[in-house]
């Protein structure tokens, strides 16, 4: 719920999901995060105020955030056992369908949605797909790293996968941005997944099993990725965002020239 300029992190990741023709948003949540919940909800108090003081144009956002009814679904991860734990979770609302799965703490921009362009493939290629971005080589070993195969599409197949390689052992310079369209497959598999880095259930070990028995194609991603999880990540993301506003840039723009020249001082 940290903001990036006006809007909540997880709204950009939410309108990126929508952008790609998302159906159905499954929230799955933690203790003490209602909040997200009551943000996707109707508003009445805010709503009135809002009318009383004609205010229309913050009446029109408002109800741009709000998912069509029956739209989203939240659920519990009750403990902090992983990200393929929480995977894991949203299985019997899932069902046996393919899904797409976004960290919400990572936030994009490019030309086009990194979702939308994930889709795209898959409407070439099936199977499971998982978007990558290129680092440089000597940084490989801080990510998950994945194989690079034959060319398709706006990516390529993928022949492995590796998470945090020792250096210089690292198959390529590609790594796991945070998005995945994975197939349902992946349930059974989490269900019975052994803890692995950090005494976690981890969805990379998940995802080497299921790679066995389908493929995997990477999206190369070209765009920019905030990892708004880290302090500077954060603030990145509201330097870049705000810099993409004629509203606000021009001030923007100037304070921040006025900063480096302090500092230089």
């Amino acid at each position: 719920m940290l903001t990036v300029v006006d809007k909540p992190v997880i709204q950009y990741v939410v309108d990126e999901a929508l952008e790609a023709g998302i159906e159905h948003l499954v929230f799955v949540t933690g203790r003490g995060k209602g909040v997200i919940e009551d943000y996707f909800d109707i508003q009445y108090e805010l709503e009135q105020t809002l009318r009383e003081r004609s205010k229309t144009a913050e009446l029109t956002l408002l109800a741009g955030i709000l998912p069509k009814a029956g739209m989203a679904s939240f659920t519990r991860q009750q403990e902090p056992l992983g990200l393929g734990h929480a995977v894991w979770c949203a299985r019997d609302i899932v069902g046996n369908e393919p899904f797409a799965l976004l960290l919400p703490d990572m936030i994009m921009r490019g030309e086009k949605g990194c979702m939308k362009g994930m889709m795209d493939l898959y409407d070439e290629t099936g199977g499971n797909i998982i978007a990558v971005e290129e680092c440089h080589p000597d940084l490989a070993h801080k990510y998950g790293i994945v194989g690079v195969g034959e060319a398709i599409g706006e990516g390529f197949k993928i022949t492995g996968m590796v998470e945090k390689p020792a250096k210089g052992t690292a198959p390529s310079n590609f790594f796991i941005n945070g998005r995945y369209i994975l197939q349902p497959e992946i349930f059974e598999i989490l269900e019975t997944q052994e803890r692995g880095a950090g005494n976690e259930i981890q969805l990379t070990d998940g995802m080497l099993k299921l790679a066995a028995k389908q493929e995997f194609a990477g999206y190369h991603f070209r765009g920019e990725t905030f990892d708004c999880g880290a302090k500077d990540g954060f603030i990145l993301a509201n330097v870049a965002y705000a810099l993409e506003r004629a509203d606000i840039r021009g001030s923007v723009e100037q304070e921040i020239r006025n900063l480096l020249a302090r500092l230089k001082g």
